[in-house]
């Protein structure tokens, strides 16, 4: 049995924490705030099955075109954000090329495949079943080329990986989602994910349990992090193991135990709207770059990514998709003053750091999930947690590949 210092208290780090305790070792995580409450929280509440590629860059001429001159929704930029990070977008550019792609889908579609079979226990222990829906969400198609271009992903998912899904007409979509008042020409239903109705409360529950079972969530900062003689220390607690589960803040752990990442940071925002009748499921608007979904609180309007360092108080992408929102449902006002938001942790070969850290003996990397910590959480941890306790780990993860490239 070894202690081991988790830092970090989202999704990745609490199911690291559980994953390591249940093989025997003494944990402790390390969480400035409260568990749940930075990127998790911020998320769509999707766990995904079909996700079975990770986000792609648009490269089509026209997209791009879109993109640099600002017109569309689905990124958005700023010089400053842009130009900060201009080499890892590049780098996630040339990653988003059709065979590089598939090499990264290879490794992701049999980490996304595991996602709720690994939640499901958790989610049993912890007492969360209440804010669990296992109907999946739906994927609207608003004109006759998009819903063809659905089909053709319905078809290829479930031959390629197994994935169970519908094509839906408008009439049937409207028999399913009778909230929703317009006309549209179809949707997908895909019907093996599940959705969470409180995403922060879920890793909430995760952290309840971890410490219902022996294990100790301290308040501190885990920059603090160092070493001391032959253990790893924060504050006053010390462990042989270290593992950094801080999603976009681990770069500037990692930096000063000499491993550089460079990392894609998509912004993020969303906001909760009073709805008295709202849809029984999540609804995917990706011609709108938005994810409606219902949870505790109301509707939240989740949308696409930015390039941006700093948040903006009335973002554009936002504004959209409250409009794309109006057209499709009665919603009332907005719960919150002001929407949250969050950054995503991109790798910009597509695929997360799970780990050992180079030259850093039992210093260990588990971040890096993009849009997928939420999801992909307990999948990973139990990589990363058998290889600490003597296995073999995933050699496509390890944080060694960057020096290898």
């Amino acid at each position: 049995m070894a202690e081991v210092l988790v830092l970090g208290a989202g999704m990745v780090g609490v199911t690291t924490a559980l994953a390591l305790q249940e093989r025997g070792h003494d944990v402790t995580i390390v969480e400035r705030g409260t568990p749940g409450r930075e990127t998790s929280y911020g998320n769509a509440g999707l766990i995904q099955t079909e996700a079975v590629e990770p986000y792609a860059m648009p490269l089509a001429p026209g997209a791009l075109l879109q993109i640099a001159m600002g017109r569309g929704y689905d990124v958005k930029w700023t010089p400053s954000g842009l130009l900060s990070q201009v080499g890892a977008v590049w780098t996630y550019a040339r990653n988003s090329l059709p065979a590089a792609h598939r090499r990264a889908s290879q490794t992701w579609g049999k980490l996304i495949r595991q996602s709720t079979e690994r939640h499901a226990p958790l989610v049993e222990a912890a007492g969360a079943d209440n804010i669990i829906r296992r109907n999946g969400y739906i994927e609207l198609h608003r004109t006759p080329q998009k819903l063809e271009k659905g089909r053709k992903a319905v078809e290829r998912f479930r031959n390629d990986f197994g994935v169970e899904s519908k094509l839906l007409t408008g009439a049937e979509l409207r028999a399913i989602e009778p909230s929703i008042k317009v006309e549209v020409e179809g949707a997908t239903h895909w019907s093996d994910a599940w959705n969470c109705a409180d995403p922060g409360a879920l890793v909430a529950a995760y952290a309840a349990l971890f410490q219902r079972r022996g294990g100790r969530v301290v308040n501190a900062d885990a920059g603090d992090l160092h070493r001391k003689g032959a253990a790893w220390v924060v504050d006053d607690v010390e462990a042989e193991h270290a593992v950094i589960a801080l999603g976009p803040w681990s770069p500037a752990i990692t930096e000063r135990f000499g491993m550089r990442i460079a990392m894609v940071y998509k912004r993020g925002y969303h906001r909760h709207y009073h709805m008295e009748l709202p849809p029984r499921h999540p609804i995917a608007d990706f011609g709108n770059s938005v994810v409606l979904s219902p949870m505790r609180r109301g509707l939240r309007i989740a949308t696409a990514a930015e390039l941006t360092p700093h948040p903006r108080i009335s973002p554009p992408q936002l504004r959209h998709g409250e409009k794309a929102a109006q057209e499709l449902f009665d919603i009332g006002a907005p719960v919150e003053a002001e929407p949250w938001t969050g950054r995503r942790p991109c790798m910009p070969d597509m695929l997360p750091l799970v780990g050992r850290v180079p030259d850093q003996p039992n210093l260990w990397a588990h971040f890096g999930h993009g849009h997928q910590g939420f999801t992909l959480g307990p999948v990973t941890a139990e990589i990363l947690a058998d290889e600490l306790s003597g296995g073999q780990g995933w050699d496509a993860l390890q944080p060694s590949r960057l020096k290898r490239g």
